[in-house]
């Protein structure tokens, strides 16, 4: 199984059992930035306890690992759980949707975009995904999210809305970190 066939698996399992979700992460960069190396799938869903049995059983246990307890443990807490494929080694990050304004805003400017013909999926718009990259660079510090936000303004440049950005920077504590990337992304640093 590659990467594009489990993404696509993943938005037919979605789609059919009407569970709102954005495709966000590495595989939202990529579509609006430069390819990079990636072998998992970052999706953030509004799912409720009605759902967890169907949506569990999509994903039988002999191709994937899935826990239903780590799924209930992720409803209580708003976090987050895992599929994985194991003979590829692919895997989900199931993200709980918080129901914070920026994630209502995310899901709000959700895009449709077509990863392969055969089907259509909703992604987080590329300034979303942009200023999620800027938390976990300010999380973790790791550079390739850094990386990632400036493919985006690069080959998306045209499209991203810097003022709402901005806007949500200050918002989420971000300002340090964006004017950062402006900076370097004008050559100043």
């Amino acid at each position: 199984m590659e990467l594009h066939d489990l993404l696509e698996r993943l938005v037919a399992v979605l789609e059919r059992l009407q569970i709102p979700y954005l495709i966000t992460g590495s595989v939202a960069a990529m579509a609006y930035g430069e390819p990079r190396l990636t072998n998992d799938i970052d999706v953030v869903v509004d799912l409720d306890e009605a759902r967890v049995a169907p949506f569990a059983a999509q994903f039988p246990h002999d191709e994937y690992y899935l826990s239903d307890e780590a799924i209930r443990d992720a409803l209580v807490r708003k976090g987050q759980f895992n599929i994985i494929h194991p003979a590829s080694g692919l895997k989900i990050d199931v993200m709980i949707q918080k129901g914070t304004p920026f994630e209502q805003s995310r899901f709000k400017r959700a895009r449709l975009i077509h990863p392969a013909d055969s089907y259509e999926a909703r992604f987080a718009a590329p300034e979303d995904v942009i200023l999620k990259k800027m938390e976990y660079y300010r999380e973790g510090g790791s550079e390739k999210h850094l990386r990632d936000i400036a493919g985006i303004m690069k080959i998306s440049a045209g499209e991203i809305d810097e003022r709402y950005i901005g806007e949500w920077a200050d918002r989420l504590g971000l300002r340090e970190v964006w004017d950062a990337m402006l900076q370097r992304l004008r050559g100043g640093s």
